[in-house]
């Protein structure tokens, strides 16, 4: 397998950051577009992100390998680890994809269940753990003050 060259890796880290972007776009400027909604159903998206990542996870040097398998969090450990631009750009790559993922439940979940969703979004496209639990909190408010009509209750009473 041919191992990625700096080049490669800065190239890799440009097309992965930019090919988010236009999903992150249709879930926050047009949520409600029946594009957006088919797009967001289908996991190609991931699914290519993903390939990326086990390509970048294949090609690490063995000793970086080795590390990852009893992690430490001082300099000789992860923190020298992300020095090395591969490791960089498999770890943004992770970040990408599961933070992308991530928008994707917060988007149906909001689709499927009415919550304003669009601020959640936001967040978790710069800062996904925080985007979720923003999305948490919206999901918990909605359903405690703007609760959905429940169609059992919104019947008319029949004639008796």
């Amino acid at each position: 397998m041919l191992i990625p060259t700096a080049t490669d890796l800065e190239n890799i880290f440009q097309v992965a950051n930019l090919s988010v972007l236009p999903f992150w776009g249709l879930m926050v400027l047009l949520p409600n577009w029946s594009v957006t909604r088919r797009v967001m159903q289908s996991y190609i998206p991931f699914a290519a992100l993903a390939s990326l990542y086990v390509y970048l996870f294949a090609t690490l040097d063995g000793g970086i390998l080795e590390a990852f398998s009893d992690p430490q969090l001082e300099l000789t450990g992860l923190a020298d680890m992300f020095a090395n631009a591969h490791v960089m750009a498999l770890g943004w790559v992770h970040f990408l994809v599961m933070d992308l993922f991530v928008g994707r439940w917060i988007y149906l979940q909001g689709q499927e269940n009415g919550i304003f969703t669009r601020h959640s979004l936001a967040f978790c496209l710069f800062a996904g753990p925080f985007g979720l639990l923003v999305h948490f909190f919206t999901a918990a408010i909605t359903q405690r003050f703007f609760p959905a009509d429940d169609d059992s209750t919104s019947a008319e009473p029949s004639a008796v």
